[in-house]
């Protein structure tokens, strides 16, 4: 299959599991709980994910999957097709009515992503893109072509515990001092989308993010004309310690700012 291809399979799968999470929104929920009081999981996660692969294994009967929910799903390889899957990103919005969540697919072939869709149904957003470029229900988007820091918005991303509260800390005054807003979006995969079509200026994390939480949106800040490094301001790759995200136009600014965070995470600080 050739990239449309397989940006048509992306968008047809997040479209299946993003109808599954929709029905159950806004319904009584069972809320359980992985790793943290903040790290929560549900049925509509599960389900969602079942749908997704379903849509994918019809296209694609021996690719590898690598999806958030259920241990028996593959991992990362450089080699053949890989989907990455998050049939809810953002599940902490989700369960609390707000309508700022994701289903997320994204396809590398060889390791490199080569088509991606986030779906947000509950604000009537779907994003599809390839190296050909990123589309917004149908509209071609690029990262905004603002260069004044001060007239920028940045995103926190990725969740830091409880355990990790002075980096949070950093994280934002890293933001507020350098620049003209903050958003925290709560759904990586929405405030990356949200970078690409120049909603966002830029996004930052310190942390290591989960394939699932990043593949997608990072590639489409990259097809839309945007800048994604790692921490120290080389090509991101999903196993990369931090994730910084922005138009490129003031990368070094928004690096600058995630730098910061590390600054917190010393020792003696």
């Amino acid at each position: 299959m050739d990239s449309p291809e397989l940006a048509r399979v992306a968008e047809a799968s997040a479209a299946a599991g993003a109808a599954v999470a929709a029905d159950r929104f806004r319904t009584e929920l069972d809320v359980q709980y992985k790793d943290g009081k903040t790290d929560v999981v549900t049925q509509a996660d599960r389900d969602a994910q079942a749908a997704v692969v379903d849509r994918i294994r019809e296209a694609t009967p021996n690719a590898t999957v690598c999806g958030e929910e259920g241990d028996s799903y593959g991992h990362l390889s450089e080699e053949g097709i890989v989907w990455v899957i998050d049939p809810i990103d953002g599940t902490n919005n989700y369960v609390r009515g707000n309508r700022r969540w994701a289903t997320s697919v994204a396809c590398l072939r060889d390791g490199e992503a080569v088509a991606a869709a986030n779906f947000c149904p509950a604000v009537g957003d779907r994003y599809v893109g390839t190296a050909a470029g990123v589309d917004r229900n149908g509209d071609r988007v690029t990262v905004s072509d603002r260069t004044d820091p001060e007239r920028c918005t940045v995103a926190p991303t990725i969740w830091w515990d409880f355990d990790r509260r002075e980096e949070f800390a950093a994280a934002t005054s890293g933001i507020v001092h350098r620049f003209g807003d903050l958003r925290r979006i709560g759904c990586a995969q929405a405030a990356l989308s949200m970078v690409a079509t120049g909603a966002l200026d830029g996004v930052i994390t310190n942390r290591v993010a989960e394939p699932w939480d990043s593949v997608a949106g990072a590639a489409m800040v990259e097809w839309a004309g945007g800048t994604v490094t790692d921490i120290d301001g080389n090509a991101w790759q999903p196993e990369a310690r931090g994730l910084v995200a922005s138009n490129g136009r003031i990368h070094e600014d928004v690096l600058a700012a995630a730098r910061e965070i590390d600054a917190a995470a010393e020792p003696g600080n």
